[in-house]
């Protein structure tokens, strides 16, 4: 079979933008197939990673509408929602459509337009994901991240300052990313005295709320040599999920869906944990970079904190993590956040990654839906 290339991606600026869901993702779009240099009309599949577009704005109907406004008609559109993991499971299906040889050029679009909503009304919509018996109680996302986050501490004997840390490494890396959403750095003291949000997780222990879009272009290998000298394969990919209510977990701070995503994508490369050059993995909360870190088997089970410590995952480490700054620098626009962190593996491996860049043949990136309900694990080489 031919191996999947990526050729083109782009991320617009996240952050908070005066542009409606439909602008964002012809944005994005439109700025893809240009990096590709690959006509608008030349797109047989239009995929649309997005959450909650019909919540937010009360637009639906969102990717044929986008073939419309980047003149890519007639393609086949699809609208991908697997929560905050639609960007990832957008970038499977996308592999999907090519690997399996419906379509030869396949372009994903993943965006989300959230800041016009008061953090309230958006917190509640993302809430919606949760169990209806969690939901009628009030559950939250960052209420599941403040208890999974002080289990963590109190068993594995770890030290507050170690999640803090990954706030300030990430920010540290934001600085360098011109589509981040924060391009500051802070410092431990500042973490660790932000105001409680859920216990022992501060303000500084969360992504923000965050509009913007990110777009790939897939097509088989064979093509790809046509348009580009340099490109990505997908060598490996495969989703996952968890148990919808999260107390029926054995242990809430292993994420059973990055296990099994983690260990069928390095099944399909061929490959080991020790393989990998680059991650991004998804830190909407600061304890869940140390989760993914452990259940892709970075570290073992209790010790990913230690690498924080060590600055194993700073950009001079042996394994940096979220070089783009993660959800918590560059923003979390929930359709787009699993696109733009394979946007970041693409240009970490093709060497172009600017300021940021590290030395790195292979990337994986994680995207987590929910508190690990669902997982998409992607992982880019350079092309040959």
């Amino acid at each position: 079979m031919d191996r999947v290339a990526v050729i083109g991606a782009s991320m617009t600026q996240f952050g908070r933008r005066d542009a409606w869901i439909r602008e964002l993702l012809a944005e994005a779009g439109e700025a893809c197939l240009d990096d590709a240099g690959v006509p608008p009309d030349a797109v047989e599949h239009l995929y649309v990673s997005n959450m909650a577009s019909g919540e937010f704005e009360g637009q639906t109907g969102v990717p044929n509408a986008l073939a419309h406004d980047l003149a890519a008609m007639p393609a086949y559109t699809a609208r991908i929602d697997q929560t905050s993991s639609s960007g990832g499971a957008g970038t499977y299906a996308a592999w999907q459509s090519v690997a399996s040889g419906a379509s030869e050029m396949t372009l994903l679009v993943g965006g989300e337009r959230m800041t016009h909503r008061s953090t309230a009304e958006a917190t509640d919509v993302i809430a919606s994901l949760t169990h209806p018996c969690e939901y009628k109680h009030g559950v939250t996302l960052p209420s599941f991240a403040g208890l999974t986050a002080r289990l963590y501490l109190d068993t594995y004997d770890a030290p507050r300052e170690s999640l803090g840390k990954v706030a300030v490494k990430n920010h540290r890396n934001g600085v360098d990313n011109p589509h981040a959403q924060f391009r500051k750095e802070v410092d431990l003291e500042t973490v660790l005295d932000s105001p409680v949000v859920a216990d022992p997780l501060r303000l500084y222990d969360f992504c923000p709320i965050t509009d913007g879009s990110a777009a790939l272009l897939f097509c088989p290998e064979s093509v790809a040599r046509e348009y580009a000298d340099e490109y990505a394969v997908v060598s490996g990919v495969a989703g996952a999920t968890d148990t919808h209510v999260v107390h029926e977990r054995a242990d809430p701070t292993t994420m059973r869906g990055v296990v099994e995503s983690g260990e069928l994508a390095y099944e399909m490369a061929d490959l080991e944990p020790s393989d990998v050059d680059v991650a991004e993995l998804h830190d909407m909360f600061t304890i869940l970079e140390f989760l993914q870190f452990e259940d892709l088997g970075f570290a073992p089970k209790g010790e990913g904190w230690k690498a924080v410590d060590e600055g194993r995952t700073e950009r001079d480490g042996d394994l940096p993590v979220n070089t783009s700054g993660g959800l918590k620098s560059k923003g979390h626009p929930l359709g787009a956040s699993g696109v733009a962190q394979v946007y970041e593996i693409y240009r970490q491996v093709l060497g172009d990654a600017g300021e940021r860049q590290v030395d790195a043949d292979v990337g994986l990136a994680c995207n987590v839906g929910g508190f690990g309900n669902c997982v998409t694990t992607t992982i880019l080489e350079a092309g040959a």
